[in-house]
């Protein structure tokens, strides 16, 4: 099953909405939010390594003048 990194994202920023208070709990938990929803926003749009495949170079060609 996969992540649903979008949806996560959406509910953490809808629960910063509703901390908006001026005391030091709020403002702590916003913080950790915003750095939640920083680590799921690079997981969204992280790009996942691909295998390369090394082709060979060019062959040194010889070239024979015939007259």
């Amino acid at each position: 099953m996969k992540s649903d990194f979008a949806a996560a994202r959406l509910h953490l920023e809808r629960a910063g909405h509703y901390l908006r208070g001026d005391d030091d709990t709020s403002h702590t938990t916003l913080a950790a939010l915003d750095l939640m929803i920083e680590a799921i926003t690079v997981a969204q749009y992280s790009r996942h390594s691909a295998d390369v495949v090394e082709f060979p170079g060019p062959a040194a060609r010889k070239i024979s003048y015939q007259a």
